[in-house]
């Protein structure tokens, strides 16, 4: 039988009127839908677009801010690629003090909550742009452990526990406001890094970022990406995004740490299946590429199941995933 969750009367009432409400880090949601960083560039991009509005996300996450701008890499820059696409951007952006004193300031914050994103190739850097967007209206920040570490020759300090702890840790120290650590899907053990973060002073986690890949041009037997390889996102990355979401939940779900479950969700039942495995959100990105209104049939969907199972708000859904062995950490084929 599946437990029901107690819920205070007032709770209760607000559930009934959007049963897709949800508390992330004591921020008020009123979807599960986050659009994911890089995707719908500084909140303003899909805004263009007629039947498109903020106000279908419960979180928006911005583009990536170092703490000086970036031009980014060389094209080409993103391919499609069978059920993905491959991008390797290079975190081209103004600079945090042009996001924060040019870009925020134009953001409609009665639409949704509106997360920054936080990159750097030094622990000095990330500091220096989480204590900025702290002096800010943003509403939480989100780190980008992704990114390379110049110090260590350009590993990922997200590829590591304990440069990931670092990161989180030092950041953890200059800002009051929610941190969400962006966890890597390259690395060996997604759980322990995600304990570490936790540690270190994570308030909630977003799971995964993109997968490593490349495409070469078969003529000119060359990459086709001009950084030669690219992170992979879309439909070819969910299974293995709901995998580590349910990994990374089970670490997570002691401490009360949230998750926001995203890589390849493009419908409804992708969404309702990451909540299921785990995450409290889920992040859309790539699928706005092709369809830009998807939100509101992605909320319209999980508004419809919860209905037919008899849920009253979608926070009851969370880490429902029926499963009678732990996970295990290799398949056996052949």
């Amino acid at each position: 039988m599946r437990a029901m969750a107690t819920v205070k009367p007032a709770a209760a009432a607000h559930a009934a009127a959007n049963p897709l409400a949800l508390k992330f880090c004591g921020l008020n949601f009123t979807s599960p839908i986050v659009l994911l960083s890089g995707c719908v560039g500084f909140g303003e991009e899909y805004t263009r677009i007629e039947g498109f509005s903020n106000r279908d996300a419960g979180a928006i996450v911005l583009k990536g801010t170092t703490g000086k701008p970036r031009l980014g890499n060389p094209p080409h820059r993103v391919y499609e690629t069978p059920a993905g696409m491959l991008n390797a951007i290079g975190l081209q952006n103004p600079g945090v003090e042009h996001v924060v004193a040019s870009i925020l300031p134009q953001l409609d914050f009665d639409e949704t909550r509106f997360i920054a994103n936080v990159c750097g190739s030094t622990v000095e850097e990330y500091v220096e742009v989480t204590r900025r967007f702290d002096d800010s209206p943003i509403d939480a920040i989100e780190i980008n452990i992704s990114c390379p570490n110049v110090k260590e020759g350009g590993v990922a300090f997200g590829n590591y526990p304990d440069m990931s702890a670092q990161v989180v840790a030092a950041c953890r120290r200059v800002t009051k406001k929610p941190l969400i650590t962006k966890l890597s899907p390259n690395q060996t053990d997604i759980r322990e890094n995600a304990r570490r973060c936790i540690e270190a002073g994570s308030d909630a986690l977003s799971v995964i970022n993109t997968i490593m890949g490349m495409a070469i041009d078969v003529r000119t037997r060359r990459p086709v990406i001009g950084n030669v390889q690219g992170g992979l996102s879309g439909p070819a990355i969910k299974p293995i995004a709901l995998l580590k979401v349910h990994q990374v939940y089970e670490v997570a779900r002691p401490h009360g740490v949230p998750i926001i479950g995203q890589g390849g969700i493009t419908s409804a039942s992708d969404a309702i299946e990451f909540i299921i495995a785990g995450a409290t959100a889920i992040g859309v990105g790539t699928a706005l590429f092709y369809e830009p209104l998807i939100c509101k049939s992605i909320n319209d969907g999980i508004a419809e199941y919860l209905r037919a199972e008899g849920f009253s708000e979608v926070t009851q859904l969370v880490g429902t995933l029926r499963t009678t062995n732990e996970t295990q950490d290799c398949a056996i084929s052949g």
